[in-house]
């Protein structure tokens, strides 16, 4: 008879590979898409007529989402994911474009970029298993151990 618990981790483990190690060529595409998107977003915020300092004052804002870790690391890969997903880009856009908000673009664009950046350092989307465990494969985190 297998407990609450057991049952619990063995759903968890089952929304994970085994491996998320992610190399060779689909690893360089992921990234190079990435900076790509990276490439679209400041293309865009330049042609959106804001200026710069509002790209430089919210360019770090999606990185709030990492607060979600205070909360565990489910909730933290969560809440990340939420912040660095094309998907809440999108969602941000469309919102602002049914208000008619001057700031659909410029925001957005700003989103895109910080993501795209994101994913072309190999910071992708989050596993509960710890913030270094992405859909890119082991990041690699300043100050933390990468143990697999």
């Amino acid at each position: 008879m297998h407990s609450a618990s057991a049952n619990n981790t063995a759903l968890n483990n089952a929304a994970e590979p085994q491996s998320l190690h992610i190399s060779g060529g689909p690893n360089a595409i992921l990234r190079l898409e990435g900076l790509l998107a990276a490439g679209v977003g400041i293309a865009v915020f330049s042609y959106s007529g804001m200026s710069w300092w509002l790209f430089a004052a919210l360019i770090l804002l999606p990185d709030i989402s990492m607060l979600g870790y205070l909360a565990g690391r489910k909730w933290g890969a969560a809440f990340y994911n939420l912040g660095h997903s094309y998907l809440s880009v999108g969602a941000l856009y469309a919102g602002l474009l049914a208000a008619n908000s001057d700031l659909a673009t410029p925001l957005a664009s700003i989103w895109l970029t910080h993501i795209g950046i994101d994913r072309a350092l190999g910071y992708g989307l989050k596993y509960s298993r710890g913030f270094a465990f992405t859909h890119l494969g082991q990041a690699k985190v300043p100050g933390a151990a990468n143990a697999r």
